[in-house]
């Protein structure tokens, strides 16, 4: 009973849209940058002057954020007027203006940095992604995030992976079973965490799939035998060993190579085949990109 009240729980939680995600998380962002208030403007703008602003762009790159920007100011003030000069997934140059928003200036100033902080952020990993996915385009595999992610932030890197042209794994533990060396371990043993987890899925009725990391060649031909899973990680294979595993796998359940993926070797694990290669790199590597809000005449 306890486990199906948790399932139900977490269920329930999963049930947020995209849109009410960002309504949390823009709430808690303004909430833990203002405090009891912005004395900066507070001491010499009057609270009912209005003004604009434009979005420069100061370096090249995957523009990212621009829906998460106009949802900040319209947050903070409905009536806020915001003009997206560029989409996001566009590529950006330096001088650019990406958008023009006319609010109060109370608005526009207490706004600013989350503003920036987010697209600089989303920017910089939509940018790396879409060099990854680039060197694989003519190749049937997939370009995956992983959950290196930054707490709380997860929802605007993982959609920056997206416009970035990448996909996105599990968003959390709560969307599907990944049985990685750990919990092999603490289980007692490969078959058994596959088994009990399977168990899982039919006594929670969550159709969750199941995915499970194979060390060797010895564990892949294992999972194929005993079946049960939706997935097999390769974890630190080499493309080589890479192409020796599909062959016992033989398309029986999707394929997913994991570590030690870079720009160097990224093609050699697309030449082999395989559904999907996961870069961690992309969030937890990426850098942020100069972006400036600036004053501009109404």
């Amino acid at each position: 009973m306890a486990v199906m009240l948790w399932v139900f729980f977490v269920y329930l939680c999963c049930m947020l849209t995209f849109d009410e995600q960002l309504d949390v998380l823009i709430r808690s962002a303004l909430a833990e940058d203002i405090g009891d208030g912005d004395h900066s403007t507070l001491s010499c703008i009057p609270a009912d002057a209005r003004g604009k602003a434009v979005l420069k762009i100061k370096q090249d790159g995957i523009l990212a954020g621009m829906e998460v920007a106009a949802a900040v100011f319209h947050y903070k003030e409905p009536s806020a007027v915001f003009t997206p000069l560029k989409k996001d997934g566009e590529a950006m140059k330096f001088g650019e203006i990406a958008f023009e928003v006319e609010a109060t200036v109370h608005t526009i100033l207490q706004c600013e940095r989350l503003v920036l902080n987010c697209m600089q952020r989303m920017s910089g990993i939509a940018t790396l992604t879409h060099a990854y996915s680039s060197i694989i385009k003519g190749y049937r595999t997939k370009v995956l995030d992983t959950r290196k992610t930054t707490p709380n932030f997860r929802l605007l890197e993982k959609e920056a992976v997206r416009i970035g042209g990448g996909h996105n794994h599990r968003m959390g533990l709560y969307d599907m079973i990944m049985l990685k060396d750990n919990h092999i371990d603490y289980c007692g043993g490969l078959e058994k965490a596959i088994d009990r987890a399977w168990q899982y899925v039919q006594q929670t009725n969550t159709g969750l799939k199941v995915e499970v990391e194979t060390r060797n060649l010895d564990e892949v031909q294992r999972v194929v035998a005993f079946g049960k899973v939706d997935r097999i990680m390769l974890d630190n294979f080499t493309p080589q060993q890479l192409a020796e595993a599909l062959s016992i796998i033989k398309g029986k359940m999707e394929t997913e190579a994991s570590g030690g993926i870079n720009f160097d070797n990224i093609e050699a694990y697309a030449k082999t085949g395989v559904d999907y290669v996961s870069v961690g790199a992309l969030i937890h590597q990426a850098k942020s990109l100069d972006l400036s809000l600036k004053a501009a005449t109404v």
